[in-house]
């Protein structure tokens, strides 16, 4: 648990420090407070007084008896080369194209699981260190397939942008170049890909691209211990492991957040302050600062989750105060007030209040979709498919639908026995009221038009697995216990193992790749994907584009001046970098104007000029080649 912690203190204390810097730097005559030099004095040297002050304070550390010192069976360590083998498969897919390897350790992180659930219960350490390599493990494997970022329809490229923005300039603005643009205003509001990762990249030397896909990735997967750490007080050790590994299994957790940088460091915060709040080992006052210090830190992270959290936390205290006539000891009202008041001071003072102004349109988008309540349609498509009112492509998709929607009904099961109070499983009366508003706000999602929309079914139900993923485990402890009393341990492992091992398989796309069906995994079979799905669908990035890009922002006046394919959305975005404002994306009706650049990248050079239908080949007879490098190729109208 103080591992943890740390980890989330040294990242919000990154993004504070930097914060600081930035703002103040000018008072001593700092032009480029983000640059190397002055962020490593800067920190550094709190760093030294904050050691210096804690000596002076607690005194010469005590060293812990050596039955307590923190240590793990050497057999143990062993599951480090589940995250080696993830980091060697990804790159021997990338040099060769075998996946090889990278099925080898999907296999190895099942038969983990196999064994972990089949034998006695373990040392809450080991359990923690098992859930670390597997999360490792998982996210590296597609971190790492590529050179460069992959956008998986994500955010990824514009968080790139603004992080760039700060990274080249060395130093943050906290109202974006184009004040009227809410989404770049959004994203530039966020430290957690704006102060955050310049800092890493200057103290650490690294590309802005591998700060995203391996230090993001590695705070990442602390994620999941801390939300075992949450669950374990109260469903026990090997239970909390098993809904550790069902939040792990499922796809967001390994694809869609690798594409959403300031969700990954905000869902770290989110955790550590329900971890805070649920605390029965720490003092009041402790808690407040602990829970102003990881406040910020999620305010700076992300803004949706920062007003799930408040919506979260604010219901809990209402529900407890006036609908239980039983106050929580926990959750004071001191501490939702500090909060809504730091975030929305935080949203709108910085970047022109873009971030509140958005809010305020998400709400009224909702409003607007209530007329569609009977159509179903309004939902969107992932929340039909999660209802099962949604067409399945194949068998086998039939088959792992089948198994996701046991998961669900697992976890309906459980909620139905916490409301019932029939559950074996003593859990805090505060984490029942937050997991009973997370049902119904989960309800809410499938029956109000458009709300899902606003951020996306995947992401909001990845969100509230945080609170919702042990009552999976719950309803598959009760089923068991319903179909063999006597054998209900035996009965237990059995379910558990017979319907998680097949679901994290399909979710990996495990299956689909032995099948050498359709599959959705870029790592495992991205070697035969479509060229539609693999560059149009999830924006993979090749070296083609990076360097066209590059030659664009270096050689062309392209403000208000350049048409461009899929490359809108991602390399011209994240590697030119070009601001979107300054281009717009090349459409069948667009109308090609005198002197007018036009961008088309491997896709398009490859496959649609092939075609005499498409309409690419339409526009390129109406330009004259200026650049190529034999996946990229930069047109330009002739002026008339």
């Amino acid at each position: 648990e103080s591992a943890v912690y740390a980890v989330g203190f040294s990242v919000a204390f990154l993004m504070i420090a930097g914060l600081i810097i930035n703002q103040f730097g000018y008072l001593v005559g700092l032009n480029f407070p983000l640059a190397t030099l002055p962020l490593s004095l800067f920190i550094n040297t709190v760093v030294l007084v904050g050691a210096a002050v804690a000596y002076l304070r607690q005194g010469k550390p005590q060293q812990p008896p050596p039955n307590q010192r923190p240590s793990l069976n050497p057999s143990t360590l062993l599951l480090v080369l589940l995250p080696v083998l993830s980091v060697m498969g990804a790159f021997f897919v990338n040099s060769t194209g075998n996946n090889l390897i990278l099925m080898l350790m999907i296999l190895a992180v099942a038969g983990l699981f196999v064994f972990a659930v089949a034998r006695g219960e373990k040392p809450a350490k080991t359990y923690a260190f098992v859930i670390l390599m597997i999360g490792l493990a998982l996210l590296l494997h597609v971190s790492l397939v590529s050179s460069y970022i992959i956008p998986y329809g994500g955010d990824v490229p514009v968080e790139l942008y603004v992080f760039q923005d700060a990274q080249v300039n060395s130093r943050w603005e906290p109202v974006f170049m184009v004040p009227s643009d809410q989404a770049y205003g959004r994203y530039n509001a966020m430290l957690s890909i704006t102060i955050l990762p310049t800092v890493y990249s200057n103290m650490l030397g690294l590309e802005p691209t591998w700060v995203f896909k391996i230090i993001y990735p590695l705070i990442f997967a602390v994620v999941p211990v801390a939300l075992f750490l949450l669950w374990q007080p109260y469903i026990g050790l090997k239970l909390g492991f098993i809904a550790a590994f069902f939040f792990m299994a499922q796809s967001t957790f390994f694809t869609e957040m690798l594409a959403l940088n300031r969700q990954m460091i905000g869902e770290l915060f989110f955790v550590l302050l329900l971890l805070t709040i649920l605390s029965k080992k720490i003092g009041r006052e402790t808690k407040f600062i602990t829970f102003a210090l990881l406040s910020f830190g999620l305010i700076f992270s992300h803004y949706a989750l920062a007003e799930i959290f408040l919506f979260l936390i604010f219901a809990a205290w209402a529900a407890s105060k006036f609908y239980l006539k039983r106050p929580s000891f926990n959750l004071q009202l001191s501490m939702i007030l500090f909060f809504f008041v730091s975030m929305f001071l935080w949203y709108i003072y910085t970047s022109g209040a873009v971030v509140f102004e958005s809010f305020m349109s998400f709400t009224g988008y909702i409003a607007g979709q209530l007329g569609d309540f009977f159509n179903p349609a309004s939902r969107g498509q992932a929340v039909l498919t999660g209802l099962g009112l949604a067409e399945s492509p194949s068998m086998l998709n039939t088959v792992s639908r089948g198994f996701a929607y046991l998961t669900e009904i697992f976890i309906v099961i459980g909620v139905i026995a916490l409301f019932t109070k029939k559950l074996p499983f003593r859990f805090g009366r505060d984490y029942i009221v937050f997991s009973i508003i997370t049902a119904i706000f989960l309800v809410f999602l499938t029956l109000i038009p458009g709300l899902a929309n606003t951020l996306s079914m995947t992401r909001f139900y990845h969100i509230l697995l945080m609170i919702l993923a042990p009552f999976c485990v719950v309803g598959i402890w009760l089923t068991a216990d319903y179909l063999s009393k006597h054998k209900r341990e035996t009965a237990f492992v059995v379910l558990a193992i017979g319907v998680l091992v097949p679901y994290f398989l399909f979710q990996t796309n495990w299956v689909y790749e032995v099948a050498g069906t359709e599959s959705w995994s870029i790592p495992l079979s991205g070697y035969r994907m479509r060229p539609t799905q693999l560059y149009g669908l999830y924006g993979l990035i090749d070296s083609y584009s990076v360097y066209g890009a590059q030659w664009i922002a270096l050689n062309v006046p392209y403000k208000f001046n350049l048409s461009a394919d899929n490359a809108f959305y991602t390399s011209l975005t994240a590697y030119g970098p070009i601001y979107r404002g300054y281009m717009r994306e090349l459409l069948p009706d667009t109308y090609l104007r005198s002197g007018e650049f036009v961008f088309l990248s491997y896709i398009s050079i490859n496959y649609e000029l092939q075609s005499s239908n498409g309409t690419m080949p339409r526009h390129v007879n109406q330009t004259d080649v200026i650049y190529s490098n034999g996946g990229t190729s930069v047109y330009q109208v002739p002026i008339r």
